[in-house]
């Protein structure tokens, strides 16, 4: 059939069963946006920013497990969603975005709006085409959405001339692909995962190390099935979070530089790692020479330069974490659970001595209050986006996580603004779930524009702003570590948030008290409009545990006095 390159784009993303696109179209890629109007055949959400439209695109993936798509412009257009897709590449989430780009003819003529968006992206993305001939765009745009969405996932680019998008040729869509230099090993060695299974029961404190690649897999059910069957305690980092389920009794809680008092201790003294679908980040291991240093190490990823990048492994096993899940049960029928009892014992103990707690206040709001509070009114019917900084951990740590792709925020990267643009897209991928976006003053305003497109397309997010009047990590750190010099951390001038919010077509509600949290939050879920809950939070709280950088998992800050 013959067609254009903007037909076959828009034809191509059909075949895909692509529901909703996140965009700002342009001059480069306005041919691909005249036949989006023209087809009108998968929904299309004019965000205010590109870096948004990633972002959104980056949440409806998270939430669905679906490949994301956004389309950009060329020149300021594409560098406005870098940031998007270094989001996106850090955490392994599946996307493909479409950027226009100057004609051929006129590549490396420093023309208007002209950048080097394959050269740009090549660190932050999967990887990156420039389409250079119309008789390959079907493939590419096939090839995309594969390498996004197999293996580790991540972000792929597509950038494609506009001349291109002009041309005319045949359009056959392949119904298969074949990269001979590309082919992710999903099943696991058969003889590593007896190896890994002998060690496991050989073990007296064998511990799960449950890692992001768990939700990427959906391997949850089995991993717990996992933890069930020969009683091993767990522990999540900040992007498993969900995997165990919040009530799961093996579940000691989060771990690295923000996690708990067991969590912790577990890693610092157990005899065996079972790694599954972690990259042993730096926020996790802190001193990595003092990190898990009585144990052997089993590491399961499907990314095979993952395994001893950053710690030596005993058995390394390359896989998708569910299949290996799979197999590690049907080598641990035999299992017999009583041999940790004396180790569960012991992290309960620790768990006993430093629970994940905070003194709560009936004089201030504590922003781990309104978490929990949260949970209690709302719980497993919510997804929970966050931005970045203090309230991004109090959420991690605070809120009961029923499943994964429930929590969704930006771990590697930790990029502020993220949180709002994902929500839009996770409510947009999941409309039956109410979906909260819980951010601080400093991150809502990096991306506070998309206020009107949730407006304008009646997408119900509601922002829970912990406003204590500062960029409030960045302060902990400038009391802990640099004789309290808040240097260019206070954030006392401020918006009216509740006036914004409703003038960009939302609600807004300014809460002091407890009770007006509660009112506000029922209220916000009844009236089903995009809205600011302003939330006047204690000012000096300060996130704990914390592990000092480079410092050893066991050795935390508890408590910290002012």
């Amino acid at each position: 059939m013959q067609m254009n390159g903007a037909q076959m784009v828009c034809e191509a993303l059909i075949a895909e069963g692509v529901k909703t696109v996140f965009g700002y179209p342009g001059g480069a890629i306005m041919n691909v946006y005249d036949e989006i109007y023209k087809q009108n055949s998968f929904e299309h959400i004019l965000t205010r920013h590109e870096q948004a439209a990633v972002h959104a695109a980056d949440g409806y993936a998270r939430a669905t497990g679906e490949v994301g798509v956004a389309m950009v412009t060329s020149g300021p257009g594409f560098t406005n969603a870098v940031t998007g897709l270094a989001t996106a590449y850090m955490d392994s989430i599946p996307m493909v975005v479409i950027s226009g780009q100057v004609p051929l003819s006129l590549i490396g003529t420093d023309g208007f709006q002209e950048i080097d968006a394959v050269g740009i992206s090549r660190p932050c993305t999967k990887h990156n085409y420039l389409v250079s001939d119309l008789a390959d765009l079907p493939r590419i745009i096939k090839e995309a959405f594969h390498i996004a969405s197999s293996g580790r996932p991540g972000p792929v680019l597509v950038d494609v001339p506009k001349d291109i998008t002009a041309e005319y040729g045949e359009f056959v869509y392949p119904s298969d692909v074949n990269i001979p230099t590309y082919k992710p090993n999903c099943k696991g060695n058969d003889r590593q995962i007896k190896k890994a299974a002998e060690a496991i029961k050989a073990a007296k404190k064998p511990l799960l190390y449950v890692g992001g690649g768990a939700v990427l897999s959906d391997a949850y059910t089995y991993i717990r099935e996992l933890a069930a069957l020969g009683q091993i305690p767990a522990v999540e980092t900040l992007m498993a979070r969900g995997v165990m389920g919040a009530e799961n009794p093996l579940l000691l809680g989060m771990l690295g530089m923000h996690g708990n008092y067991a969590s912790n201790m577990a890693m610092s003294e157990t005899d065996l790692v079972i790694s599954l679908g972690a990259r042993f980040d730096d926020r996790v291991t802190g001193k990595l020479s003092e990190f898990a240093r009585y144990a052997d190490i089993i590491h399961v990823d499907i990314d095979p330069a993952n395994i001893g990048k950053l710690v030596d492994v005993d058995y390394p096993i390359v896989g998708d974490v569910t299949n290996v899940v799979k197999k590690l049960l049907e080598e641990l029928k035999d299992i017999n659970p009583e041999n940790y009892a004396s180790w569960r014992a012991t992290l309960k103990r620790y768990d006993d001595l430093h629970p994940q707690a905070f003194r709560d206040s009936d004089e201030v709001i504590k922003p781990q209050w309104v978490i929990e509070r949260i949970g209690q009114l709302v719980g497993e019917q919510a997804i929970i986006t966050s931005d970045v900084g203090q309230h991004q951990m109090w959420a991690a740590q605070h809120y009961p996580f029923d499943r994964p792709r429930q929590w969704i925020n930006s771990g590697g990267l930790g990029t502020m603004g993220f949180g709002f643009p994902a929500a839009i897209g996770a409510k947009r991928g999941v409309p039956e779930k109410t979906v909260i976006n819980i951010t601080g003053d400093g991150s809502i305003l990096m991306n506070v524009q998309e206020l009107v497109t949730a407006a304008e397309y009646q997408i119900p997010v509601i922002n829970v702003i912990l406003n204590n009047n500062y960029l409030g990590m960045v302060r902990q750190w400038q009391t802990f570590f640099y004789d309290k010099r808040y240097s260019e951390t206070d954030l006392s001038f401020q918006p009216n948030f509740k006036a914004l919010a409703e003038a960009c077509g939302g609600l807004g509600y300014d809460v002091t008290t407890k009770e007006e949290f509660d009112a506000a939050l029922k209220d916000a879920i009844e009236q089903n409009k995009v809205c600011f809950i302003n939330v006047s939070v204690n000012r000096l709280e300060n996130v704990l545990p914390m592990v000092p950088a480079g410092g050893a998992l066991y050795n935390m800050l508890l408590d910290h006095k002012e």
